[in-house]
């Protein structure tokens, strides 16, 4: 949330009430002329009921809301295809066959083993592709706004998390074979053997890569190199998360920070540049989406049903 919240052009009152059975906890503000509602899940507790959870209530108090953009951060699946690096954005972006999320735990097994998924999310609303496609457009003429947005949270910060929302150093990236489990019970690569590391090219500046495609989204972490491997081929997943699935119907656009790469390598210290790079990215999408065009949305409660 310390991400988001530095993000805002402008940060608003707290809210004098709010619906009591709403049991989140908010920060209002705004960015490029859009009024932001900023909701956490709770600390320590993930999933994609959890995730629902929060939803729901946020429409108890905010009933004109048009869209949703979840941001944070999970772990990436790179492949010789896709050369995702720690601090990387994935953004979800339907196919054809799918919204750009789904949840790879959710399904039915048919015929000859096969595993037949049966949840994903619906598309996100038209004004959200519409600023992907410019946004995409943009990025090909001129450089991204982001390592711009990442300096003024940086400046704004407090000292002791100034040098967590800065690139952490391409010798803590380490990308090991699929195979190779991690040595050792603390989190550092110290123990490990790094001729099992995965030989990459190195890159020409340390500015995050965004990619666009498929999430992946379940109950339970990936922790497992090959599992990570196997479950990105079925999928074609660029990215594993645990909140998403929780939204099926809840129009958004899922934006991830990737802090580790969904193995038994996990690495903590990437956690805030990552968080803060995925919600630089939200900024710079909602810097293209013109304020009227997000009033001619219909707010989300007339679209989902149930809730």
């Amino acid at each position: 949330m310390a991400a988001a919240k530095g993000m805002l052009d402008q940060i608003h009152q707290d809210l004098p009430q709010q619906d009591p059975a709403d049991h989140n906890n908010y920060i209002l503000g705004q960015i490029k002329g859009h009024n932001i509602v900023i909701a956490c899940l709770p600390a320590g507790i993930h999933g994609t009921t959890t995730a629902a959870t929060v939803a729901k209530d946020l429409l108890r108090t905010f009933k004109s809301l048009r869209f949703g953009l979840l941001v944070g951060i999970g772990g990436g699946a790179p492949s010789r295809t896709n050369d995702i690096r720690l601090g990387d954005i994935v953004v979800s972006q339907p196919n054809g066959t799918s919204g750009g999320a789904i949840q790879y735990d959710r399904g039915k097994t048919v015929q000859d083993g096969e595993f037949q998924r049966t949840g994903s999310l619906n598309s996100p609303p038209q004004v959200l592709l519409t600023a992907l496609g410019r946004l995409q457009a943009e990025h090909m003429a001129e450089d991204s706004r982001i390592p711009q947005y990442l300096s003024e949270l940086v400046q704004k910060s407090p000292k002791r998390m100034k040098k967590k929302f800065i690139y952490q150093g391409s010798s803590n990236d380490c990308l090991y074979q699929p195979e190779y489990e991690h040595i050792g019970q603390d989190l550092s690569y110290d123990q490990c053997d790094h001729t099992h590391t995965v030989q990459r090219d190195t890159r020409d500046d340390t500015e995050p890569v965004i990619h666009y495609g498929t999430i992946t989204s379940g109950n339970q972490v990936v922790k497992h190199g090959t599992t990570r491997d196997h479950t990105a081929r079925v999928f074609g997943a660029l990215y594993f998360e645990t909140e998403a699935a929780g939204l099926q119907d809840f129009p958004c656009l899922v934006v991830r920070g990737i802090y580790d790469y969904s193995d038994s390598h996990k690495n903590k210290m990437w956690q805030e540049y990552a968080a803060a790079t995925a919600a630089a990215f939200a900024k710079e999408l909602l810097s293209v989406i013109r304020p009227n065009k997000v009033l001619e949305e219909k707010p989300i409660q007339e679209l989902v049903s149930g809730w």
